[in-house]
């Protein structure tokens, strides 16, 4: 008779499940066993459980399909958190199998003793205990469906001698993946109609929702003469072959798209739950359309609110609103983001002699550079700016990050995860020197399981998106600086091919060398520290803490801080 793990490991494989994330423990020995004895799923050895729902929620989000990672009992399982959170909050199909203490300590304050479902409830759309052989299937049946449908975290957790446990032979049934159209009433149509019809200064913002629909959100967008706004998650989706797309808003964005939301009469939400209050309209009519009802109306006034899936939603409106004749609005915003556009562009040139490289300038170079269907991972602060603004995408390529946890250090792991899916397919990690050196175990993870990402380290020596973020409140920057090792000797080490590169003149040449290596490689581009990612508005609070930052600054004693600030930067305020 088979065991519980065997009969667990059998309904994975059946569900598709290819690969299983994590780190070996004692109470996992069943399962890990289990996965020896049947073969077919390949076992996917981390240096740290973090790493593994990380690679576990990447994988996911680049297949649509349920993942799986496993940790140990207590602090093993402990680990996965902080990746279980992102996959939760980035709403891809997760299962974290998180193994117990033996069933009888339970209770008992045994070693490694934590309790589990309490502790992964608030991340997780599903955190169960499986007591009992006879739970099987249909407890871990239920796990898969609520990770599919409600596409999240589903979190299953089994103690050590339950695995082990004998149970019925049970035949697996894989969970299919429904595709539901959900459209709004007549009566919201229509009165979506009146709003829209009824403006000549429509425009979108447009999110991850619109993800398979951007045909029917371009052909909207030219029926309204409405510029587009995306969100950094909707980037891949909606900015290539989108002669209406005018760039980003946000604290990531730029001047184009903060204008044409703050001029608009009407804006109609596709697909959004964009977070920042700050950068929405006061005073327009607000159209919100999501799929799921709660996500309406958290983070501005709204109007008209439409549960419907995007791409049904808008092909309706696109069978009744007319079309917009004026078009100002949209050819004014269209004008405003080509000069903004091409502002950026400017400041993504060489740096002269010796100095440091401009962010700009390497993440242009890694565009041009990187294959037409690269996947791009991105760590959280400077990286991932560079990255909305610079990297272009054209409906192969994908950009993958931790764009709602915000979890430092997630460029590396996602990428594995996703290298993991297909070894042909180039990966590109953008990596920030803290976020590489928090996870540095993993370039180990990628020799030993043959996943040939290439990691690109932005070496400014400090937490810089932290460094702005002080200076903009009005502190001295403080506790940020980092002694980097040279990562590409690091990297030489581990078995990795490493390239430094510390002048603008060598640095096409090194990303070439590294991206055409047969096998993972890391190029270690020195980067300037001083360089300024700005918002595309500054409010008077932070321009006040700017100055009060230059104060103090000087006061400290640290005035040649201040002159190298405004010897990078001045070619961004002419």
């Amino acid at each position: 008779m088979p065991t519980v793990a065997e009969n667990i490991v059998s309904q994975l494989y059946a569900q598709g499940v290819r690969r299983v994330w994590g780190v070996p423990g004692d109470s996992l020995n069943g399962l890990t066993d289990a996965l020896r004895e049947d073969g077919r799923i390949e076992w996917m050895l981390t240096r740290h459980e973090e790493s593994a729902a990380f690679a576990a929620a990447a994988e996911a989000e680049i297949t649509g399909e349920v993942a799986v990672c496993v940790g140990s009992c207590g602090p093993g399982n402990l680990h996965l958190i902080n990746g279980l959170y992102d996959a939760n909050r980035s709403r891809v199909p997760v299962l974290a199998i998180a193994a117990h203490i033996p069933t009888e300590e339970i209770g008992s304050t045994y070693f490694q003793e934590t309790h589990p479902v309490e502790v992964f409830r608030d991340c997780s759309v599903y955190a169960e205990q499986l007591t009992a052989p006879s739970q099987l299937p249909r407890m871990l049946d239920i796990a898969l469906r609520e990770a599919v449908e409600k596409r999240g975290v589903s979190v299953l957790v089994v103690s050590g001698d339950v695995a082990l446990a004998e149970a019925e032979r049970t035949e697996p049934v894989p969970i299919p993946r429904t595709a539901p159209r959900i459209l709004p009433s007549v009566d919201e149509l229509d009165r979506a109609v009146e709003l829209l019809g009824g403006s000549s200064k429509v425009t979108i913002l447009a999110g991850a929702g619109c993800a398979g629909a951007h045909d029917e959100v371009v052909a909207l967008a030219d029926r309204l003469a409405a510029p587009v706004v995306h969100t950094l998650r909707s980037k891949e989706h909606l900015e290539h072959d989108n002669p209406f797309d005018v760039g980003l808003t946000g604290l990531l964005g730029f001047a184009s798209g903060y204008r044409a939301m703050l001029e608009a009469d009407v804006l109609l939400m596709l697909g959004t739950d964009f977070p920042y209050q700050q950068f929405y309209p006061q005073d327009a009519t607000v159209i919100q359309v999501d799929l799921r009802g709660a996500n309406i109306g958290r983070r501005t006034r709204v109007d008209l609110p439409i549960v419907g899936t995007v791409r049904d939603t808008a092909a309706a409106l696109l069978e009744r609103v007319p079309r917009q004749k004026r078009r100002k609005h949209l050819e004014d915003s269209l004008k405003h983001y080509r000069r903004t556009r091409e502002k950026l562009d400017e400041l993504a040139t060489p740096s002269r002699r010796k100095e440091p490289i401009h962010p700009q300038y390497l993440a242009r170079l890694v565009d041009q550079v990187a294959a037409d269907d690269a996947v791009f991972t991105a760590d959280v602060g400077s990286p991932v700016v560079w990255a909305s603004r610079y990297l272009t995408m054209n409906g192969r390529r994908r950009l993958i990050g931790s764009f709602n946890h915000g979890s430092m250090a997630n460029a590396l792991m996602h990428a594995l995860g996703v290298q993991a899916v297909d070894r042909s397919r180039q990966v590109v990690s953008l990596s920030g020197d803290g976020g590489l050196a928090m996870m540095l175990g993993e370039l180990l993870t990628a020799v030993q399981k043959n996943l040939p990402v290439k990691v690109v380290v932005l070496n400014n020596a400090s937490l810089n998106f932290v460094e702005l973020e002080m200076k903009a409140a009005g502190f001295v920057t403080f506790g940020t600086g980092l002694d980097n090792p040279d990562f590409a000797a690091v990297a030489q080490a581990m078995g990795i091919k490493g390239v430094r590169v510390e002048r603008s003149a060598d640095l096409e040449a090194g990303l070439r060398e590294a991206f055409a290596h047969d096998g993972p490689a890391l190029v270690d581009v020195v980067t300037d520290r001083q360089e300024m990612s700005m918002p595309p508005a500054v409010k008077l609070e932070q321009a006040k803490g700017f100055a009060l930052f230059a104060i103090r600054t000087v006061m400290s004693g640290r005035g040649d801080e201040l002159l190298d600030l405004a010897r990078t930067n001045w070619r961004q305020l002419f």
